[in-house]
């Protein structure tokens, strides 16, 4: 194992990690739960499922959640918590636990620089790594307001300001990705497969949850903002998605889970 990862499962932002380690030939171990079985799990660099007798041994470290576990206590560890000061997942360790790494981009880096001897996907030098970093940045804008409209969706509150916030987000990033495409380069930062690519499929494939959400969305008098018109209006990165969600890096991961999203 080169490197362990403990999240929530299925989770599409740790297919950063997941797709560059089988570029890179990189070993990961990953680990973790659907997010309704999380509170019964101790977060620890050995994440594991509790006993109820483990569950009474360990109250001190029980903490109160934030965003995104409604409000449940969750059972991390100290040692989760030095190595995550954070506290969020997914949180990623080196081979002995000694080391954490959170931040999906971030752990995504890791596996490339771990495996670059093998597989470049972080540029050729100084320039082309930053331009990379740029796209990788940008996504975290959108990943906010996107973050946001999933949770307000699956907890069937969804409010007309976080649904504008969340259209603009992904139109925005829709646009410079799709600009970034033409007219002949082939992928995002250049003339290869790199990291900007991963993470922007993992990122949009991440969004396309809203398909899961259409009665939330119509009771809301609410439309789908991942709907036919983003196809006519951003083609090049439609396409590149569709192409790279067929790859064999890319395959194992993000097939499975477009399939099991509502139909069209």
């Amino acid at each position: 194992m080169d490197l362990r990862i403990f999240s929530y499962l299925p989770n599409p932002r740790i297919w950063k990690a997941t797709i560059a380690a089988r570029l890179c030939g990189i070993d990961i171990d990953v680990i973790g739960a659907p997010p309704k079985d999380l509170p019964r799990w101790l977060w620890d660099f050995e994440a594991h499922l509790m006993t109820e007798q483990e569950r009474k041994d360990l109250a001190s470290s029980a903490r109160k959640s934030r965003l995104g576990f409604g409000g449940n206590v969750l059972y991390k560890s100290d040692g989760f918590l030095d190595a995550n000061p954070f506290g969020t997942v997914p949180t990623a360790f080196n081979p002995d636990g000694s080391i954490g790494i959170f931040e999906s981009n971030s752990i995504m880096r890791t596996v490339a620089r771990l495996g670059s001897d093998t597989y470049s996907l972080y540029g050729h030098d100084a320039y082309s790594a930053s331009r990379i970093d740029g796209f990788l940045d940008a996504s975290l804008i959108f990943a906010r307001d996107s973050q946001l409209y999933l949770l307000s969706l699956s907890a069937g509150d969804v409010q007309g300001e976080i649904h504008k916030a969340a259209k603009q987000a992904l139109h925005t990033y829709l646009s410079g990705l799709d600009r970034a495409l033409s007219p002949d380069c082939p992928f995002l930062a250049g003339d290869v497969l790199s990291l900007a690519d991963i993470c922007a499929v993992a990122e949009l494939a991440l969004f396309m949850r809203e398909l899961n959400y259409k009665q939330v969305l119509s009771e809301a008098s609410l439309d789908l903002i991942n709907g036919p018109e983003i196809n006519e209006r951003f083609p090049l990165i439609t396409e590149h998605f569709h192409n790279l969600c067929n790859h064999e890096a890319f395959a194992p991961d993000v097939l499975p889970y477009l399939e099991n999203l509502s139909p069209r």
